[in-house]
């Protein structure tokens, strides 16, 4: 049974949460003031407190301040009737864990109240579970399926081709496929496709005598070579020219090849994991790739899911990224406010992981306070909200009259006001806080409405 203390100067407001939250099976014990609330701290320990900011003497706000003094950091919900930005910016910035405005609804406290919770029993955010697995971060079922195909096909010699959108991580799993292989004690060699001219590709993969051409002042060793006996990671297989195509097909079938300007042949044994972010079925189809080098690179397909389809990870992710920066920068920042994490929950990250990394690092060189705040998070434009889907055309303008007439006054306006709350979020970088700003309304209407059109 969580114990929960409730701090509030009004009588009827300490009343009714004590009734309202041990109906919820909570153990509820009341205060009138802070000093009193700050006494009874000293006596025992609670899971979590409720407290008003306006109150006689020391408001919530001082009360959230000298528990922190104290290093007391049981979590507080701070609520108020007089709700203002600057209040809400101290109350996250000074570690409250929400900020709720009276008259608040009730499933909203109930929820809130849920969430401080279960965050505290899990430290606010669990602490990755890397495992095995170095810095590939996930607990999602999408990611421990590829944990587990790791696990399988390392131990084989079989060509892997890795799938994935841009930022995903492909080659942090052809790293963990290469050092749980029997070739671990070898050279792993990394090779980015695009990033090698065609006219020095042979050079530079499969290396050249002296004098083979002008420049060529001395014998050089390929990066196959480097790669005997290890792993060669091709990223980017998908830029590869249909002629390179075809010399590095011949290189797989025969696992040999001679320098450029060579008269013998060497032979490698390299295992071969690629990646791409392309889909190389349709560029087979396009005549822009070879299907027989397709088919000897993706012996074992490995498709990594963008970070949209694994939100369950961002948590992990966002405190793994939190300590390295933190560290990193020299700061003390071990978490975000709700409303910055909520942002990011709700956000689909273009930009996959690689993304969500440089989000954090640059929330933790902005941010003053020991949590980041939304207001330090800036997020990609390229998540853009269809406006025609709101019932307004993408120049703003309503449609015609009698499509007007035909949807009916109410219908009119929830499309009217889903329009321009989606608008006040993608103006505001997704604070709700500013939102409601932008939008010249409470920050209460702010959190109903969202709710009530369902776009959290």
């Amino acid at each position: 049974m969580a114990s929960i203390l409730v701090v509030d100067d009004e009588l009827s407001m300490r009343e009714f949460l004590k009734i309202l939250l041990e109906k919820e099976g909570y153990s509820i014990s009341i205060a009138q003031g802070a000093n009193e609330a700050l006494e009874l701290t000293e006596q025992q320990t609670f899971d979590l407190i409720i407290s008003d900011i306006k109150m006689p003497e020391i408001g919530g706000l001082g009360l959230l301040k000298t528990l922190r003094q104290q290093g007391n950091n049981v979590p507080i919900i701070l609520i108020t009737a007089y709700a203002s930005p600057e209040d809400a910016v101290e109350a996250m910035k000074g570690g409250a864990f929400d900020y709720i405005t009276k008259p608040f609804n009730v499933d909203e406290i109930k929820a809130v109240i849920r969430s401080s919770l279960a965050g505290a029993a899990s430290s606010e955010i669990a602490s990755p579970q890397v495992d095995s697995f170095d810095e590939i971060i996930g607990q999602s079922p999408e990611m421990l399926k590829i944990f587990d195909l790791i696990q399988r096909i390392a131990p084989t010699h079989a060509n892997v081709l890795i799938h994935g959108e841009s930022g995903t991580g492909k080659e942090l799993v052809a790293q963990a496929i290469h050092r749980r292989s029997k070739a671990a004690s070898h050279n792993f060699v990394p090779i980015v496709c695009s990033a090698i001219p065609e006219s020095l590709f042979e050079s530079e993969v499969f290396g050249h005598v002296k004098g083979s051409f002008t420049g060529a002042s001395s014998n050089k060793i390929g990066l196959f070579e480097e790669a005997n006996n290890g792993s060669a990671f091709l990223d980017e297989i998908g830029e590869l020219s249909p002629l390179i195509q075809t010399k590095l097909l011949r290189v797989l079938q025969e696992r040999e090849f001679k320098p450029v300007g060579g008269t013998k042949n060497i032979k490698v044994n390299v295992r071969i994991i690629s990646a791409t972010n392309k889909n190389l079925e349709q560029e087979i189809i396009a005549g822009n790739f070879r299907e027989d080098l397709f088919y000897r690179l993706a012996v074992v397909p490995i498709r990594l899911p963008p970070l949209r389809e694994r939100k369950g990870d961002v948590p992990l992710l966002v405190r793994h990224f939190l300590e390295k920066y933190s560290k990193l920068f020299g700061k003390d920042i071990n978490e975000l406010s709700s409303y910055a994490m909520e942002v990011l929950m709700n956000y689909d990250f273009p930009g996959n992981v690689r993304e969500l990394e440089n989000i954090i690092e640059r929330g933790v060189a902005l941010e003053n306070s020991n949590i980041i705040l939304p207001e330090s998070l800036t997020l990609s434009a390229h998540r853009q909200e269809k406006a025609v889907s709101s019932g307004i055309d993408r120049s703003g303008v309503l449609y015609d009259e009698e499509e007007l007439f035909d949807r009916g006054l109410d219908e009119t306006i929830a499309k009217i006001e889903k329009f321009m709350l989606r608008q006040g979020l993608k103006r505001a970088n997704n604070s709700k806080m500013k939102a409601a700003e932008e939008l010249k309304i409470s920050f209460r209407s702010f959190r109903y409405k969202v709710k009530k059109y369902g776009l959290d």
